[in-house]
């Protein structure tokens, strides 16, 4: 009984053990790592202010998991996963913005076309003959094993991404927050709708590709929906986003380097406690005006 217990022990003491931290960090797998995750968290926390004034949350999650059918469509067929990913993504996106701004129509659109694209994702898996890991890390990301071509993807979909939200940013701000007094003033609601979804589903594709479909919220929705939670002014979310979003990505990879376990344990987890830190925040300072 006291050999599993000391055995237990060994490990437990193992799994907090942070005296590699400073050695891995010097690493080049790390660096890139750091510098992809870095990347999403950007384009997530510059994205995620006006998903969140969208009424767009369930969107991303439906854009990820399509990105996920075609990187899996991409997988079977030998070609680019990244592209595969990429190519789902922008579909989904490109009619989940045709949809237009009704969350009730929309959502049931998100739906229904979720529920497809995830049984043709889980099709195309099962027929897939490689290594079974290849296919797991869809769901859950491979960022430390992130290549100097898919660091090179992430930063050019970061300028793109990035570059778009800068040009579409005010007049989509100014439609997300009261529509009907856009459309008045002629604003092309329907193609920014069309854009930002686009330009969402190129950042969640990316993201679905470093640290998996099933936590691309994380990164996209959590920081946001926390910055908003303190602040009504669009410009301090829009910083306190990206700020929550990069603690999360960088925190989550250098606290994951001692127990070796994935990124996206330490990432979602430190995402939460900032999102329950700002959640309390908010209720104080409501109590407070009271």
């Amino acid at each position: 009984m006291n050999a599993p217990l000391a055995a237990s022990r060994v490990e437990l003491h193992q799994f907090w053990d942070f005296s590699q931290t400073a050695d891995l960090l010097q690493r080049d797998f790390v660096h890139q790592s750091l510098l992809a995750l870095a990347l999403v968290a950007l384009m997530g926390g510059v994205i995620g202010p006006l998903v969140i004034a969208r009424q767009m949350s369930f969107a991303v999650h439906g854009v990820g998991e399509l990105s996920l059918t075609g990187a899996a469509a991409a997988l079977l067929l030998g070609v680019s996963v990244n592209l595969g990913g990429v190519g789902g993504a922008v579909v989904a996106a490109a009619i989940f913005g045709f949809l237009g701004n009704k969350a009730r129509e929309r959502d049931s659109g998100i739906g229904v076309l979720m529920a497809f694209g995830l049984g043709l994702g889980v099709l195309f898996i099962a027929l897939y003959d490689g290594r079974t890991t290849t296919a797991f890390a869809l769901l859950t990301g491979q960022v430390v094993s992130v290549t100097t071509s898919g660091l090179v993807a992430a930063a050019v979909t970061a300028v793109i991404v990035l570059t778009g939200m800068a040009i579409i940013y005010r007049p989509l701000l100014f439609a997300s927050l009261d529509p009907r007094v856009a459309q008045a003033h002629g604003v092309p609601m329907r193609l920014l709708s069309v854009v930002f979804a686009v330009l969402m589903a190129l950042a969640v594709a990316q993201a679905v590709q470093i640290i998996g479909a099933l936590l691309v919220m994380s990164l996209m929705i959590t920081p946001a929906a926390a910055a908003s939670r303190v602040s009504a002014n669009p410009a301090v979310v829009l910083g306190l986003a990206v700020l929550f979003a990069e603690i999360a990505a960088i925190g989550g990879v250098i606290l994951s380097l001692a127990p070796g376990l994935p990124v996206s344990v330490f990432v979602t987890t430190i995402s939460f406690l900032i999102y329950a830190a700002c959640r309390l925040i908010g209720r104080r300072r409501i109590w407070a005006t009271r």
